[in-house]
């Protein structure tokens, strides 16, 4: 791990308003602030609701709601549903998101696709070689990707991995068929945006790390390859599949309404991670999971030394 003495400008807590808060998420946030607050990062709460279909108003409530009830802090951001409508919401950036999408269309970097959900399932998207027009009705704007370029990755420890953009990434979408701007898309230009140099993410996004990264490089965006990332391992239920914010019995809400007290969710957390020990608050649950990483490391998701 980094000597505590290195600097970081800004990082960030940037929950989807798509379901409601569970343990996995208060993990990850927990970690956020314990890292910002080691490297004197401030801590920017970035809500991302540019799934208009799917954002909703009483799953923005629960994002105020869970973070007060377990006091964790932020510095910058929203501190109610309606301020952060007013300013804050993703809305309010649809411009800068489609400048974005402009050069790369107007740098050749797009095709348009067709293509169904289902029909990627049974089969290769073969809508570049079609030739689509980008302005053909109901059609995706894919990244073309370049399959052997080599991304660098700055990770937590200090250390530049050099890998390749998964195949399942390869042309990615950065603007939906309804019109609406892609989450890598929004992703990048928000953390530039906000000035983020602290990204801290579960281990399932790395395959978004990396797409982020092509983007980036895409739209001529080089500030983005100094942005440090750190991937935590995520919690896993019974079946030891990961949380979702489907899945009631783990979210926040449901323990509140249950009678849990803030100590007793983040010992349940802990125990999750096999961490047997009593734990009353986000920072002492940041400090056993730094602890217990350190002197257990996992491996990174490119088999290059340990994450953390």
């Amino acid at each position: 791990m980094p000597d505590q003495s290195v600097r970081f400008n800004k990082t960030r807590i940037a929950p989807t308003p798509s379901g409601f808060l569970h343990l996995g998420n208060i993990l990850s946030f927990a970690l956020t602030v314990a890292l910002a607050k080691q490297h004197g990062a401030k801590i920017l709460l970035r809500i991302d609701d540019i799934d208009q279909a799917r954002a909703d108003e009483k799953y923005i409530q629960d994002i105020f709601d869970t973070l007060n009830f377990l006091e964790i802090p932020w510095d910058e951001g929203p501190r109610n549903v309606e301020e952060f409508k007013n300013t804050y919401s993703q809305i309010h950036r649809l411009e800068l998101y489609a400048e974005a999408n402009k050069q790369l269309r107007n740098n050749g970097f797009l095709f348009a696709c067709t293509c169904s959900r289902k029909q990627l399932e049974k089969e290769t998207c073969t809508c570049f070689n079609r030739k689509i027009p980008l302005d053909t009705k109901d059609a995706a704007w894919r990244l073309h990707t370049h399959n052997n370029r080599e991304l660098t990755i700055r990770d937590y420890n200090g250390q530049t991995v050099a890998i390749n953009l998964p195949m399942d990434m390869q042309n990615f979408v950065v603007r939906k068929k309804d019109g609406f701007p892609a989450y890598q898309l929004t992703s990048v230009i928000d953390d530039l945006f906000y000035g983020i140099d602290l990204i801290v993410r579960g281990q399932d996004l790395w395959s978004s790390t990396l797409a982020q990264h092509e983007l980036a490089l895409a739209l001529g965006k080089n500030e983005f390859r100094d942005i440090t990332f750190y991937h935590h391992p995520l919690l896993t239920d019974e079946q030891n599949q990961k949380l979702s914010k489907s899945a009631g019995a783990t979210s926040v809400l449901y323990l509140r309404q249950n009678g849990k007290t803030q100590a007793q969710i983040y010992t349940m957390i802990a125990d999750m991670l096999g961490l047997h020990i009593a734990i009353s608050s986000w920072e002492q649950l940041a400090d056993a999971v730094l602890s217990f990483y350190k002197n257990n490391p996992a491996p990174t998701m490119s088999g290059t030394g340990s994450d953390i």
